[in-house]
């Protein structure tokens, strides 16, 4: 199997992508993040010292997303035209879905994992006073597409 970000000699190399078209592309993710329920009820009631949590997660994900290219040294910098946040608050953890769009040559998968990490680091962040046991997990690729008409 060839990598496309190796070189010949073995070393890390951005792919050139000059020769592509561009192309409409969307990217869904998700992932979850596990909280004692004591803690997601103080979430959901907004009771949390730091503030809304959901919300300022929903923020830091859509920033995230915008600088996939400068947290990941090959990704390429790509014009985003959407990133769309949503969450579900289930009985003991917060589901995190995140959708990005794009016209480009490249895709735009790395940008919604980004939204996802980025948001369940934030929830993390914004619980840690009160929880010492979440765990952020299966944060993964769901879909993308690309329309070539």
């Amino acid at each position: 199997m060839e990598l496309s970000h190796v070189n010949q000699k073995g070393e890390a190399n951005m792919v050139d992508i000059s020769e592509k078209k561009t192309v409409h592309r969307e990217a869904l993710a998700s992932g979850s993040i596990f909280l004692r329920p004591q803690t997601l009820e103080l979430l959901k009631s907004n009771q949390l010292k730091k503030g809304d949590v959901l919300s300022v997660a929903r923020i830091a994900a859509i920033s995230g997303a915008k600088k996939t290219f400068e947290l990941i040294p090959l990704c390429h910098n790509i014009p985003i035209n959407k990133v769309d946040v949503s969450f579900q608050v289930a009985k003991n953890r917060v589901d995190i879905r995140a959708r990005a769009v794009c016209d480009a040559k490249t895709g735009i998968e790395m940008e919604a994992l980004t939204a996802v990490s980025i948001a369940a680091l934030t929830i993390y962040d914004m619980c840690k006073a009160v929880d010492k046991q979440m765990v952020i997990s299966d944060i993964k690729l769901v879909e993308k597409k690309k329309d070539e008409s």
